[in-house]
């Protein structure tokens, strides 16, 4: 049984609101949604990619944002005038800007609610990106406590608005405005949602792929939750590789590092191995340059691999049988303020071979939470002060 299903959605070019669609089990990973066009009478073909039980009318506002750049398609005909619009929210502050989309803090206007409007640019000719089809496609139906809940889907004008719930800020401001340094109770607060939330997703087969600070949102109360699907992945698909330009250099295990593109939900341990470590350090663990650079820096720490330690390894496009050989230093010189349980856990995430990681399910029945409900009431305390 598979995560994803491709839905193949009929619109008549001049009956806007009319959708059928028919499953099918064959997965094709799309770059952009693919349209077939005969004449300005025609039916309008294409395919996109949803989870089961995706909602129907969330299908219908992804279809129509698909459609949107199409040519002779009116934005503003394809509405469904029980969507909520743009202008039921306030935009107030930019809050960021990436690649395809802006981040602006808003509010609605109904309820006065604070809110985050992801505005993502529609291209007229090549329609929706695959980032943001990912994203909804995955968060609209990932619902949990400790990972960002998608309200709405608006598409107005040449741009497709995503409305999230508002976190007041991420975990590297977060770190940044407590002088990079975490207490022990925050930090094991932090990794238990953060682990949480990764085995949700995992249990419902989505590779995050970009775990970071930076895709790790806080809230005034302290929730944190997983942001940032755009990279997501589901696993358990009839497609055997992936790319491996996948998540930011400095929380990248080494296996992706090698040119692997048959990782599984490993790649997301090793990310929060690395931001566990980070937020006891008060600074990256391995800030690598270049992809060279970043093995050459975990090597100097977890010890250089070889057929031996890790039968394959060889085998790998980026393996070098001249990496300089490094000895396995131990962690707590390097995380002197670690527990040693702690530093059992992190070792736990951190190998080196992506079979030997702990999984996000074992990681949250670790003995270093033994004392979460006791950790918990101390941070429910330092909040009331």
């Amino acid at each position: 049984m598979y995560l994803f299903r491709r839905l193949r959605v009929t619109v008549p070019r001049r009956v806007p609101y009319a959708a059928t669609h028919q499953s099918s089990i064959n997965f094709t990973s799309p770059h952009r949604s693919r349209l077939s066009d005969n004449g300005p009478d025609s039916l309008l073909q294409f395919s996109i990619f949803v989870l089961p039980g995706f909602s129907p009318s969330s299908v219908v506002v992804l279809a129509r944002s698909t459609l949107s750049s199409f040519p002779g398609r009116t934005p503003a005909a394809m509405m469904d005038r029980r969507t909520p619009q743009r202008s039921s929210f306030q935009r107030l502050e930019k809050l960021g800007e990436g690649t395809y989309a802006t981040v602006y803090k808003g509010r609605n206007r109904q309820t006065g609610e604070m809110v985050a409007l992801k505005e993502i640019h529609l291209d007229s000719e090549e329609g929706t990106p695959s980032t943001a089809i990912r994203e909804i496609s995955l968060m609209k139906e990932l619902k949990h406590e400790n990972i960002l809940s998608l309200y709405d889907i608006i598409h107005a004008e040449n741009k497709l608005m995503l409305v999230f719930e508002f976190m007041d800020r991420d975990l590297k401001k977060h770190m940044e405005l407590r002088g990079n340094q975490l207490d022990y109770t925050t930090i094991k607060d932090f990794m238990h949602q953060l682990l949480r939330g990764v085995a949700f997703c995992h249990h419902n087969r989505v590779l995050h792929r970009d775990l970071k600070p930076q895709n790790l949102l806080i809230n005034a109360s302290g929730q944190l939750k997983l942001a940032d699907f755009g990279l997501a992945r589901a696993f358990g698909i009839p497609v055997n590789t992936f790319s491996h330009e996948v998540v930011t250099l400095w929380y990248r295990a080494p296996d992706v590092l090698l040119g692997s593109r048959m990782y599984n939900t490993s790649i997301d341990i090793w990310s929060a191995g690395c931001i566990m470590a980070e937020m006891y350090m008060g600074r990256p663990l391995f800030p690598g340059s270049t992809n060279e650079d970043q093995l050459q820096k975990i090597f100097r720490l977890m010890g250089t691999p070889s057929e031996r330690s890790w039968p394959g390894i060889s085998q790998f496009p980026e393996y070098k049988p001249n990496f300089p050989v490094y000895a396995t230093q131990d962690l707590s010189l390097i995380l002197p303020r670690m527990d040693p349980l702690g530093l059992d856990l992190l070792s736990r995430m951190l190998q080196l071979r992506p079979e030997m990681r702990i999984s996000a399910a074992d990681a949250l029945r670790h003995s270093w939470f033994n004392d979460l409900s006791q950790v918990r009431y101390q941070v429910q305390q330092q909040q009331q002060q």
